[in-house]
């Protein structure tokens, strides 16, 4: 395991490499607790919808998964966690009676330590968030020029998702989009009122959404604009007493109008220090039901009037699969996996994309006779069975019934 020693060493030996000599006193040793405070810092800055603890083996150092399962390994810090916003759920904000000693890189040396991460294979990219500082655009400034410094002196060519901060200038959100791979800007809360209500520092339609708006016609305007991985959003579940379907009606006008790619959720947990630090914890649980959820919209393609069956009366999520309450509504006799259409076998719990496009293409060669088939093709059996019928046969039990 990459330990904090071992990156210092790193950027250290990089001053006699081909990047040149080091641009100041700065870059000749690395301060370890930096390190480790601004590489802490992103704990809650989401790059993978993994329903686990917040736990990794190395502040800095993270593991996001692409949509094909591959686990791709990232430098994630933030460029300083020195910040004037009142967020009452962060602890680099600025009246958290708790934070941090401040640090800030340098653009050199930011690029210096990535690429020599980078050149060890231990990473494969930059994931780089920041506070604000004492200005949004300065700070802006010093992270567009780090990607710059990657991009056009030092030749790496890994993935970089920067975050663009809250209010930052047009200028440069186009300059992000054009080095990056990924660019985002936390929404964090659903709504105007939400926002005030979590922090009195962000206007939520000036700083927040046209920000996005400005990365959205960067995108559809600018044919020399390039951002492979799209733009995507984050939002704190939980802080502000949002509903989970207050969530899913922001993210689809996220989806919809705004065109990102997707969206992430982190579960608020109080921070010591902080004005929230006595609010309650929310349960990973809620978290990962609104991926799923978002999952049933962004992949499978249902309808947000389906989706909106999987909430209670008061606009909330239980903790069971919400695919399952959706089939209950919905599915008033059960399918044939011989006939049934693909869309139709997508509403089944227990079948997704790959293992109904092996439904699909198993049945022209021959019918599916028992449900071993099925399992063998990568079907949850104890959940889809109350919903279908193979060879003329169906589960007996209630269980598809039951709460």
């Amino acid at each position: 395991m990459v330990t904090l020693e071992k990156i210092a060493h790193l950027a250290e030996e990089c001053r006699f490499d081909s990047m040149g000599p080091a641009a100041s006193p700065a870059v000749l040793g690395v301060d370890a607790e930096k390190l480790s405070t601004l590489g802490e810092g992103t704990r809650h800055d989401v790059c993978a919808s993994t329903f686990s603890p917040r736990e990794t083996p190395l502040p800095g150092i993270c593991h996001a998964f692409t949509q094909d399962g591959r686990c791709v390994t990232l430098f994630k810090t933030l460029y300083t966690n020195h910040c004037t916003h009142q967020c009452s759920y962060c602890t680099n904000s600025v009246n958290c009676s708790s934070k941090a000693r401040a640090f800030s890189y340098t653009p050199e040396e930011l690029a210096k330590i990535t690429l020599s991460l980078y050149r060890s294979n231990y990473i494969e990219g930059l994931f780089l968030s920041s506070g604000a500082g004492r200005d949004e655009d300065r700070i802006m400034d010093k992270i567009v020029e780090t990607a710059r410094l990657l991009r056009q002196k030092f030749a790496f060519s890994g993935y970089i998702h920067l975050k663009i901060l809250p209010g930052s200038a047009r200028a440069h959100i186009q300059e992000a989009v054009e080095l990056a791979d990924r660019v985002s800007i936390n929404l964090e809360a659903v709504s105007a009122s939400h926002m005030n209500e979590m922090c009195a520092t962000k206007n939520y339609e000036s700083d927040i959404l046209q920000r996005q708006r400005y990365i959205r016609d960067i995108l559809s305007e600018a044919s020399s604009a390039n951002l492979p991985a799209g733009q995507t959003t984050q939002l704190v579940v939980g802080a502000a007493g949002e509903s989970d379907e207050d969530i899913f009606e922001r993210v689809l006008y996220e989806y919809k109008e705004i065109g990102v790619r997707r969206a992430y959720y982190s579960a608020f947990s109080p921070q010591r220090g902080t004005p929230f630090e006595n609010r309650k914890s929310q349960p990973l649980w809620r978290e990962h039901r609104l991926y799923q959820m978002d999952w049933l919209f962004r992949v499978y393609h249902f309808q947000p009037g389906e989706i909106r069956h999987a909430f209670n009366e008061n606009g909330y999520l239980c903790n069971a699969d919400p695919k399952m309450a959706i089939a209950r509504v919905f599915m008033d006799l059960p399918l044939d996996p011989n006939t049934a259409e693909f869309r139709e076998l997508l509403r089944v719990p227990g079948i997704g994309p790959r293992s109904a496009q092996r439904i699909v293409a198993f049945r022209k060669r021959q019918p599916i006779a028992v449900k071993a088939e099925l399992a063998a093709m990568g079907v949850r059996i104890k959940r889809a069975a109350p919903f279908l019928k193979i060879n003329g046969w169906r589960d007996t039990t209630l269980e598809m019934w039951q709460a």
